[in-house]
């Protein structure tokens, strides 16, 4: 089992959060109330079909299965290792575009920005004394963010990045945290902390309960270069664009020179990837795909698979266009959810003052 002190997630700790994910899962199929989800994405443009197909479209799911859901724009994480922010508020608006039209609604979810929340973030100080500089240099996630970055120095925002994640989380007593198996040391880290407040600050009353994750089943969607998919890289297919747009990029997608179509994500990874884009639009398998396109090659396959992306985000991409119509309304129903989150993190940092003996 993994060591308090060392986040770095184990196979034995990988199994608890497991176990944990699945119970969690058999009880938003079987009663949702009580649970509170925390999500959200850092503003750095406009979002594609991998965010889409990785997070987006699960956290719809939870929520039209009755889970509370609060979804975070973190604005603030943009500056954890980026020496140029670029438009941010013009980020935060194809975010807020994006999050509408995929189907996330504002009347029964909380969207709501990192700067706009100051006891949030106060939160940090607190939390800060409960950590080591060791425990946050081992964090393999922040190492991996380091290296994207392709920076050699740390700077104090990165290092404490999982820190922040903690206040995020806790601050509205979120208790599931949808993530990848990659991001498992971060939701350890936020465990740890809650319990060492308890521990030491709240003289063992649970003031904050340890969040679990909610593995997610989300396949690996790759840039159409075969590089992980990303709108710096131009790899990408984003929500926002059109038919045309889509069809073309799928065309100058990678593949490989074997006519006939087999899904093998290992051997033929630009494949498979065209494959999976074509069966998560379709509710097909893979499998089954690629079958039924046997030695017809590369060609047809990015033809079906561009019609594919196309029908199934036809609806998504309406919607997309009239909400871009009206982008003081988006900015309003962000206004709506800073407001709902200022109150329930002015009452968190409320009760975390008076159990600290700070209210004078």
């Amino acid at each position: 089992m993994t060591d308090a002190a060392n986040p770095t997630v184990h196979r034995s700790s990988y199994d608890a959060a497991l176990a944990r994910s699945e119970a969690l899962e058999a009880r938003i199929a079987s009663d949702p109330s009580g649970l509170r989800v925390l999500t959200g994405d850092r503003p750095t443009g406009a979002l594609h079909v991998g965010h889409y197909f990785g997070t987006l479209r699960n956290r719809v799911r939870l929520q039209e299965a009755g889970v509370e859901t609060w979804v975070l724009v973190a604005d603030y994480q943009v500056i954890t290792d980026r020496d140029v922010i670029g438009d941010i508020k013009g980020s935060v608006r194809e975010l807020l575009t994006d999050y509408l039209a995929v189907g996330i609604d504002p009347e029964r979810a909380t969207i709501f920005a990192h700067s706009a929340v100051p006891a949030l973030n106060q939160l940090l100080l607190p939390f800060l004394s409960l950590v080591t500089q060791p425990e946050l240099e081992r964090n393999p996630t922040v190492k991996a963010e380091l290296q994207a970055a392709g920076k050699s120095a740390m700077g104090g925002l990165l290092l404490t990045y999982p820190v922040h994640q903690a206040a995020d989380i806790l601050f509205c007593h979120g208790n599931v945290v949808p993530v990848g198996k990659d991001q498992l040391p971060h939701i350890e880290q936020t465990r740890v902390i809650a319990r060492r407040f308890n521990e030491r600050y709240a003289g063992g009353e649970q003031l904050f309960a340890e969040p679990d994750a909610l593995l997610s089943e989300a396949p690996t969607i790759l840039g159409l270069d075969g590089d992980k998919m990303s709108k710096s890289r131009g790899n990408a297919i984003m929500l926002r664009m059109t038919e045309a747009e889509t069809a073309k990029l799928v065309k100058k997608a990678k593949t490989d020179a074997d006519r006939t179509i087999t899904f093998d994500p290992e051997g033929r990874p630009e494949v498979a990837n065209l494959l999976t884009l074509t069966a998560l639009s379709t509710g097909r398998t893979p499998e089954e795909i690629a079958a039924e396109i046997g030695d017809k090659g590369a060609g047809t396959l990015k033809v079906m698979c561009a019609e594919a992306l196309n029908a199934h985000f036809a609806p998504i991409r309406e919607r997309r266009a009239e909400l871009e119509k009206d982008p003081a309304q988006l900015f309003e129903i962000l206004r709506r959810g800073n407001e709902r989150a200022n109150a329930v993190a002015d009452d968190t940092l409320a009760r975390v003052r008076e159990v600290m003996g700070m209210v004078y």
